[in-house]
């Protein structure tokens, strides 16, 4: 397919979707809320580990107890000005490196609260109302060149600025620039700089913070992610000129937390903005680069362990909570007991009766490892 008919295909305009305000972020997301898609976690991880695609089936959402709330709110309480901070830092390296001549594309889901709050710091400093997506990437399938056409064709000239929550194993930012390349071969050029919150895994050279601490929206799945599931990409549900699918959980409306978090945080820019700006010159006087330390401790691992499969191997405070969410943990490793950022994966772990076990030298404050359901390991 040639640049020509690439850009001639008829994509059609994103439907509303999601519980965030339109001015906040618009989903290049197909909505497939009627559809049944969710696979009791066990289930589901046999078909995982049996070769069917993580895309092609949803987690049953987690609904979050009372005491796991309570935690999520004190945790926002605690963190929410230093999340503003990591935020403010993040939001400066875009401007020095990019400039604001910009499309801000979030990768959905745990990108898209970061990417509002990217926004709203940008509009606040320099009194600019950027275009925010929020799109699907998949590890293994790819990110949604539908969405990348429609950024594209509807704002000519501006470049596409990627943004996650967090890095783990650094799968996404290598999804990226298979994209890249793929695209290129069209005709379109991307830049796979990958803009995150925090970069535990040290595979990003535009991120707020190393620490790997607990970034609040990390706490919950869809109740803090605008209500939306997981991407979805199936053969059988999306079509050639479609964008990738997403149900959105409109039922747990009134348990929605999607707002509350985006707007205690953003509460606190102005406040931080010359904290932010004096540490985000700070980070591009020295250059940070990506030595993929993070990478080294999941070999360490495989090989400590004798885990041939490295998708068992979840990494950071955000993966990890993603695991004892919405699969089958087999226990979590942490770098030490006592860290203060690791209060709900303890909570979590104990509440689920798995292992909690001391892992000295972990780059990460902690690790997810997901039991093998097949022989073998």
């Amino acid at each position: 397919m040639n640049l020509h008919d690439y850009k001639n295909r008829k994509i059609q305009a994103p439907a509303p979707i999601g519980s965030y305000k339109s001015e906040d972020v618009i989903f290049l997301l197909k909505d497939l809320s009627n559809v049944v898609l969710e696979k009791e976690t066990g289930d589901r991880e046999v078909a995982i580990q049996s070769g069917t695609h993580y895309s092609e089936m949803l987690p049953v959402e987690y609904k979050p107890t009372d005491e796991y709330i309570k935690l999520f709110l004190d945790t926002l309480e605690s963190t929410a000005r230093r999340v503003a901070v990591a935020c403010g830092i993040v939001s400066e390296l875009i401007v020095s490196k990019r400039g604001l001549n910009i499309v801000l594309a979030s990768l959905a889901r745990a990108g898209t609260p970061i990417g509002i709050l990217i926004k709203r710091y940008l509009k606040s400093m320099y009194n600019v109302n950027l275009p925010h997506y929020s799109i699907s990437i998949i590890r293994g399938k790819g990110i949604d060149e539908n969405a990348i056409l429609y950024m594209i064709e509807n704002h000519p000239g501006m470049e596409i600025q990627f943004i996650d929550g967090w890095t783990g194993k650094g799968a996404i930012r290598n999804v990226l620039r298979e994209a890249r390349e793929a695209l290129l071969h069209k005709g379109i050029t991307l830049n796979d700089d990958l803009a995150v919150l925090a970069d535990p895994g040290r595979c990003s050279e535009t991120y707020g913070t190393r620490e790997d601490f607990l970034i609040p929206s990390a706490c919950l799945n869809s109740t803090v992610s605008g209500l939306m599931s997981r991407t979805v990409l199936r053969d059988d549900l999306i079509g050639p000129d479609e964008f990738h699918g997403a149900k959105f959980y409109k039922e747990w409306l009134s348990e929605d937390l999607s707002n509350l978090f985006v707007d205690k945080v953003s509460a606190y820019f102005a406040e931080i903005s010359e904290e932010a700006k004096t540490m985000s010159k700070r980070l591009m006087d020295s250059k940070p680069h990506a030595s993929w330390q993070g990478m080294k401790d999941i070999q360490r691992i495989q090989k400590d362990f004798g885990i041939t499969d490295v998708n068992l191997v979840k990494p950071g405070v955000g993966e990890t909570t993603r695991v004892l969410l919405r699969r089958i943990p087999w226990k979590i490793l942490v770098d030490r007991l006592d860290n203060p950022n690791l209060k709900h994966i303890i909570l979590l772990a104990k509440d689920r009766h798995v292992p909690v076990e001391v892992y000295p030298g972990l780059t990460y404050s902690c690790c997810g490892i997901i039991k093998p359901v097949k022989g073998g390991e």
